[in-house]
């Protein structure tokens, strides 16, 4: 439990974090395309070529919307957040949502600016929620390119409110957190995909170098059977096919990304994506087809539907 007598919570969320500055290249936003799947079914995916490879002479690659999600804000090599004040134990820490909204196609090489603050604290007793928003700029024209807002369940760092009303704050509309709800009726559409046996030690080239997906004696003392998979590539995966499916392979058609995490992925795993469609949503739910379990649910909403709908 946080020790109440100590943390500020209202202290804690007027924190601001650091302004941080990257650089990345198109050699990373490939890296990533691969790591979330791109091509690996086909090398010469026709809707995915175009995010590895420059396709018929295009000057630039493409970049998938779910890029932006590397730029929130980094976890330490233990799988930790630096949060100020707030004493919590980074094995207890569970990744259960990222929210992103994307303003500008994503350039295929950039340096960036990123600025964070504490979007969401809530006291749930034995544990807290904690959001953190970051905002990522284009360093050259300042223009705001995303916003991605991370939601961490942080267990035994609860019991911090100063009064009996459990503390709860948000900075943001209350419908952009909401649980997408599943529909009833049969889906538009469903994509089913391999994940590789190494899909997780592609992806930690991305940045996220928690050893819980790739250590498997850490994957077992947090009770798995082996490394397992990060979510934002489960992520990555979802999108992904949403993008084939329903954007007929245009990226810039996605407007913002919700996934809420409900249950790991081992690398190797087939990974099956339903799609509902309604209005400008894509309501979406991805399970692991080798034991019938739902991992990641949420939504896209889009700019368009594609004229060929």
């Amino acid at each position: 439990m946080a020790n109440s007598s100590e943390f500020d919570p209202q202290l804690f969320v007027s924190h601001k974090f650091p302004e941080s500055t990257y650089t990345y290249t198109e050699r990373d936003a490939v890296i990533y395309a691969l790591g979330v799947g791109a091509c690996g079914k086909d090398a010469v995916d026709a809707d995915e070529l175009k995010y590895v490879y420059h396709e018929n002479g295009q000057q630039f690659i493409q970049v998938l919307p779910t890029f932006s999600a590397l730029f929130s804000i980094r976890m330490s090599s233990t799988g930790g957040l630096h949060l100020p004040g707030l004493e919590y134990d980074p094995r207890l820490l569970l990744h259960g949502q990222q929210y992103i909204e994307i303003y500008k196609p994503l350039p295929c090489s950039a340096s960036v600016r990123t600025e964070a603050c504490i979007a969401g604290l809530h006291d749930k007793g034995k544990a807290a929620i904690i959001e953190i928003e970051t905002k990522c700029f284009h360093s050259e024209s300042g223009e705001l390119l995303f916003m991605n807002r991370m939601t961490a369940f942080l267990r035994g760092a609860g019991g911090f409110s100063k009064s009996s009303q459990p503390f709860s704050y948000s900075n943001y509309p209350t419908n952009q957190a909401s649980a997408a709800k599943i529909p009833k009726g049969q889906p538009f559409a469903v994509f089913e995909d391999c994940t590789q046996p190494s899909q997780a030690l592609l992806y930690r080239l991305s940045g996220d170098y928690n050893p819980l997906h790739s250590d498997p004696e850490i994957a077992k003392v947090a009770g798995f059977s082996r490394p397992i998979l990060h979510g934002l590539c489960t992520l990555g995966f979802a999108v992904r096919a949403i993008i084939k499916c329903i954007c007929r392979g245009d990226p810039n058609m996605v407007k913002s990304i919700s996934g809420r995490f409900l249950l790991h992925v081992y690398p190797g795993e087939t990974l099956i994506t339903e799609m509902w469609i309604e209005g400008l949503r894509v309501i979406y739910q991805v399970k692991v087809k080798e034991r019938n379990r739902t991992v990641l649910s949420g939504y896209v909403d889009l700019h368009r539907l594609a004229s060929s709908l």
